[in-house]
């Protein structure tokens, strides 16, 4: 069974052809250098390790002041995995440019990374922090499941669509012992002659190979004295046409690769894109991170001002004799365990601020001054009032329409038919028609050498040729050679019918089992994509609703907490509590505002996640894909505020004390 719909497709976007110098560095100039452009090793440009100008624009004192849109923006211009993916585009223009000569077309990968996770607590957090790229798309960000190519070998053979010309020439000398005297007049033949061979020759979608040749032999010098011209030059010009009447014959059989390849380059974009939303996914990701460890930091950090207001206040209230020493004793254990947490939340900001440099420069670890900055958050996240409503079909239509995977596997779908068209053609026998049309030609002098002739009374005498001894129509130079060939004097004419049948044919019916059922697999892979798109798309409805209820919970569950740490504290003032009351409230209370901090963090990563997921990401946070193409962002850094910015350094003084 053949499968049916083998449509070829192109795609309007990349019907041009790339040429080789839009995929090189250099351009011919002048007259010999175009000549010789095709023959000669082309370098492409180079790949700048410098990071963009803005950057520096956003440090001040040794501080990285960072917006949401200025981390994305530097992730576009610096981000090595995006400038990794613009090298595919390029990789499938070559293999265009291949497939426009007739040539197999090499593998592209459309592999994606997902970029390093955020930090996390432990002895060993930031070598798996940093170490978790991998070659496959995050969060729902993949790349689809048959947006591979893969060379293929099956089917019909493709022509070669380039022009060929050759030219060959040497110079012979030879010398033959000769059994007889008789058509030679001499026991041994020397040989002296000059020979140039040259032609074009070239394939066509059609099926036709064209070939034009031209075979000179000049200077022909022979010790024979029977010839009658020595030296002579003789050839002939040739026109071979070969056509494929049954495999091979059609164009949309032999322009499958060009057509497949630029299925090819629509994937190399759609994979760009998929890029792109995975890595504006981690920047985002690991930006709010950074917020939310922020945050902790500041609640742990007022839980050891409190925590140590206590101990203080305990320690006067002791020497007054008010409280037993033993409570001196419990103030102190927490205040010190208050502050290991605030040293653990620090070594956790700072991995999660290396973390981010490295997804936003090219090589930030290299400049100390980057290197050492401190990166501080300048957008906090609002949490809107109400979620909208929308239903789960919609979201599904949505994802469905825009999701660069599905596009990518359809199209993987189409190549895999196109390819399956030369399959099938190569069941077909070998039929092919020729037509071969040449003239030839004689020129040349009047033989020195005598020819001995045999008088009437039987005697023989040594006689030289005159040019009335010869056929005057052959006496001449390389012009009359040249005029017998293009006047056509001596034509020759040859047409038939070459054929080929595999009796079994085996191989061929193999090749194109094997394609169908690879293809019966590619529909499953394909529908398995579907339906986890849709259960995906289900799951982050459903985890950023209950994202938001968690959120609301954790923040009225904090509120509440406070207003009793609040009573215990009085209580405790009044003598009614124990300092163990206050410091097991105390601790509640701090977690519930962990527990916020988190709550929240939690809802910005189900609100990402359902965002890419719809794959409206790069809208949500206005990136324009072809500013991602040219890793220049136009816009202008954000301005720094001015409370931010006392506030930050303040803090950094602070820091700085400290150690």
């Amino acid at each position: 069974m053949i499968l049916p719909g083998f449509g070829q497709q192109q795609r309007p976007a990349t019907d041009q052809m790339p040429t080789t110098q839009q995929l090189t560095a250099d351009e011919p100039h002048g007259t010999l250098e175009r000549f010789t452009y095709n023959y000669r090793a082309h370098g492409v440009r180079k790949i700048s390790f410098e990071d963009s100008p803005r950057l520096e624009k956003l440090i001040r004192a040794g501080i990285i002041y960072l917006s949401l849109r200025d981390a994305i923006a530097l992730a576009l211009e610096n981000n090595l995995d995006l400038e990794y993916a613009r090298i595919n585009p390029k990789l499938a223009d070559a293999n265009l440019l291949r497939a426009s000569a007739g040539a197999l077309l090499r593998n592209v990968s459309n592999n994606i990374s997902s970029g390093p996770s955020s930090a996390s607590l432990g002895v060993l957090s930031g070598a798996n922090s940093l170490g978790s790229t991998g070659g496959g798309g995050g969060g729902g960000s993949q790349g689809g499941v048959l947006s591979g190519l893969n060379v293929q070998l099956a089917g019909s053979a493709i022509p070669n669509l380039d022009p060929t010309a050759f030219f060959s020439t040497q110079a012979v000398h030879s010398t033959s012992p000769q059994a007889s005297t008789f058509v030679t007049g001499t026991n041994f033949l020397v040989t002296t002659y000059h020979t140039a061979n040259y032609g074009i020759q070239q394939g066509f979608l059609t099926g036709t190979s064209v070939g034009v040749s031209m075979g000179n032999t000049i200077g022909l010098r022979q010790n024979s004295p029977n010839s009658d011209f020595s030296p002579s030059t003789q050839g002939s010009l040739a026109l071979s046409v070969q056509q494929n009447l049954l495999q091979c014959f059609l164009p949309s059989i032999n322009k499958r690769a060009i057509v497949v390849s630029k299925n090819q380059r629509s994937i190399s974009d759609l994979t760009f894109k998929n890029q792109v939303m995975s890595t504006v996914n981690s920047v985002v990701s690991l930006y709010w991170d950074l917020v939310t460890f922020n945050e902790s930091l500041k609640v742990k950090q007022q839980s050891f001002e409190l925590n140590t207001k206590l101990y203080t206040d305990n320690k006067r209230r002791a020497e007054l004799g008010a409280i037993a020493p033993i409570d001196i004793i419990q103030a102190e254990a927490e205040m010190k365990s208050a502050q290991q947490d605030v040293t653990t939340a620090e070594l956790q900001v700072e991995q999660q601020e290396t973390i981010l440099k490295s997804v936003l420069t090219r090589s930030g670890m290299d400049d100390m001054a980057i290197a050492n900055a401190r990166i501080v958050p300048t957008y906090h996240f609002e949490v809107p009032g109400q979620e909208p409503i929308r239903p789960i079909q919609g979201l599904i239509g949505e994802a469905m329409q825009n999701r660069p995977d599905v596009q990518q596997n359809q199209i993987g779908l189409e190549d895999s038919r196109i390819t399956m068209r030369g399959t099938k053609d190569a069941l077909l026998p070998q039929l092919n028609a020729f037509v071969n049309m040449s003239n030839s030609a004689l020129a040349g002098q009047v033989n020195s050498l005598p020819i001995r002739q045999t008088l009437p009374n039987g005697q023989s005498q040594l006689v030289s040729r005159t040019p009335g001894d010869v056929n005057g129509f052959f006496l001449g130079g390389y012009g009359t050679f040249l005029g017998q060939i293009f006047g056509r004097n001596f034509p020759n004419y040859s047409a038939g019918f070459s054929l080929n049948v595999p009796l079994r044919n085996r191989a061929a019916q193999a090749d194109l089992i094997t394609d169908e059922l690879n293809y019966r697999q590619q529909e499953i892979q394909d529908k398995q994509l579907h339906n986890s798109i849709k259960m995906n798309v289900v799951n982050a409805r459903m985890a950023l609703a209950n994202a938001r209820s968690a959120y609301d919970t954790s923040l009225e569950a904090r509120r509440l907490q406070e207003q009793t740490l609040q009573g215990a504290r009085r209580k405790y003032e009044l003598g009614t509590s124990t300092i163990l009351d206050v410091v097991l409230i105390q601790r509640d209370t701090v977690t519930r505002q962990l527990s916020e901090v988190n709550a929240l963090n939690g809802y910005i990563h189900s609100k990402l996640n359902l965002d890419n997921m719809l794959a409206r990401i790069l809208e949500v946070y206005n990136v324009d894909i072809d500013e991602a193409k040219q890793g220049q962002v136009k816009r202008q850094p954000d301005m720094i505020p001015a409370v931010l910015q006392q506030e930050a350094e303040q803090r950094l003084q602070r820091q700085m004390k400290g150690n």
